[in-house]
């Protein structure tokens, strides 16, 4: 399988070229030459797997690079029951006889969904480094729980250093403690003074600097890396079998979205064979993936207009992987995709309605919502109270979006995004109590933090990274 660019950019390379690439040369994102199809027959031959095996299964067709033994034994490493808690990784919970089902996604080392795909990156990483014998200097941007979970799967990675950008006072107390209390000698946190936006700005500027990129040999874990969104495919296949349903039957999925990485894999897990039916992107006040799917137009807040709220995982204002659903809208076109991602680069709304790409998306099948902070903190307070579940405030946002959408007889599977924990304040205003906190992270807020403010500056990020990597020599 070869790799190409949303922007035009071709021969990218195979899968681990791309994996550690980040960004393409041209500033697209990697995705495959193709996408691999699976016939109703192929797709229920999967039923019953275990995760490593079904993880094996989905993502081979794409990772034609890794001996097969090789990448098996990396997702058997992967995907074990020490690290997310059971045999089942990811189980699906049914709240009642709503026809609403979580699938359970935080159960890993950071509590958050981000650990299924970072996990697997860890290990992959770690191999190809080994395999040519480099080194990478990853460059990251978090909204809260990509920054914990890339950390905690590069943790005594002796080839890699990673330089995770957080915005500045934007995070529950928990995320920054979880990712600010780390004292290793390969982990630096940045606070930049900024929105997620900017942070994720910084990254693709950096990337952007061709020489600088080569130089210091810079990396990304983000979910423009393709590896993290092909990862990310497989719970949906396990979802859907644990749902028990006849062959061929469908489901409906609802996401929490703000970057688009996590319901984009659930539409490369469609277009792969797997009989999802609706899409729902559940976003919180900060709607713009909600205005595209109901207006046909896509239209970037700028850092100003992207509001704080209690769901802050999502408090984003453009989001990266929708250019990869773009770029399949148009049949592959990287003339297109570049020409609508300069317009949003310059600001500029850009409108689908009433073109025949609006017609491809309406065909595509997804539905989108929003909810506010009294939606939260109200469904958080009824899921509690009907199903005896406490959930995290993203997770809320699923659920409210979820239930107008609901179709009779479907089930409507809500991917759970973080444990409650990490939201500990605005769950205990739903509910009037603390979540329950896993032993090893008693007391964690209290910890000494080590992070470094930077201004919203590509030129004083580069200055730091090259610094810390000249005091390593």
């Amino acid at each position: 399988m070869k790799y190409v660019s949303t922007r035009g950019a071709r021969n990218l390379g195979s899968f681990c070229d791309v994996l550690l690439l980040g960004l393409a040369p041209d500033g697209g994102l990697a995705m495959p030459e193709s996408i691999p199809t699976l016939s109703p027959d192929e797709v229920e031959a999967l039923r019953g797997l275990s995760y490593p095996e079904l993880a094996y299964a989905v993502m081979r067709p794409f990772i034609t690079d890794i001996p097969g033994d090789d990448l098996k034994r990396l997702l058997e490493q992967t995907y074990r029951a020490e690290v997310f808690g059971s045999p089942e990784i990811t189980p699906l919970t049914p709240l009642g006889d709503s026809g609403l089902y979580l699938l359970e996604l935080s159960n890993g080392p950071s509590l958050a969904f981000k650990d299924m795909a970072m996990q697997f990156l860890g290990q992959v990483f770690e191999y190809v480094l080994e395999t040519r014998n480099e080194r990478l200097n990853i460059l990251g941007a978090t909204s809260g729980d990509t920054g914990s979970a890339a950390e905690y799967a590069m943790l005594g990675k002796a080839r890699v250093n990673v330089f995770m950008l957080s915005p500045h006072g934007r995070m529950s107390a928990f995320q920054q403690a979880q990712m600010f209390s780390l004292r290793e000698p390969n982990i630096f946190n940045i606070a930049v003074q900024g929105v997620f936006d900017d942070c994720q700005d910084l990254v693709k500027a950096v990337n952007a600097d061709a020489e600088f990129k080569e130089r210091f040999e810079i990396g990304a874990v983000n979910s423009i890396n393709w590896a993290r969104v092909l990862a990310q495919a497989v719970y949906y296949f396990k979802g859907y079998f644990a749902l028990g349903l006849p062959a061929g039957a469908e489901a409906d999925f609802c996401v929490p979205s703000g970057n688009f990485g996590n319901v984009f894999a659930g539409h490369l897990a469609r277009a792969m064979g797997l009989p999802i039916g609706q899409l729902v992107v559940a976003s919180n006040e900060n709607d713009v993936l909600h205005e595209f799917f109901t207006t046909g137009t896509y239209h970037v807040r700028p850092a100003a207009r992207v509001a704080m709220t209690s769901s802050p995982s999502m408090d984003i204002g453009k989001a990266s992987n929708f250019e990869r659903y773009l770029y399949l809208i148009t049949g592959g076109s990287g003339t297109q995709t570049l020409s609508w991602w300069q317009e949003v680069g310059e600001g500029r709304p850009v409108s689908l309605a009433g073109t025949p790409h609006w017609d491809t998306v309406k065909a595509s099948r997804f539905a989108a919502g929003r909810s506010t902070h009294a939606d939260r903190l109200s469904t958080i307070r009824e899921v509690d109270t009907e199903f005896g579940r406490l959930i995290d405030p993203h997770t809320a946002d699923g659920v409210f979006v979820a239930r107008p959408h609901q179709r009779v007889g479907v089930p409507m599977v809500c991917l759970e995004t973080a444990l409650p924990i990490k939201f500990e304040d605005t769950v205990k205003e739903a509910v009037g109590r603390s979540p329950e906190r896993p032993t090893k992270f008693g007391g964690i807020e209290t910890l000494e933090r080590q992070f470094t403010v930077l201004d919203n500056d590509v030129d004083a990020l580069k200055a730091f990274v090259a610094g810390k990597l000249a005091e390593q020599r």
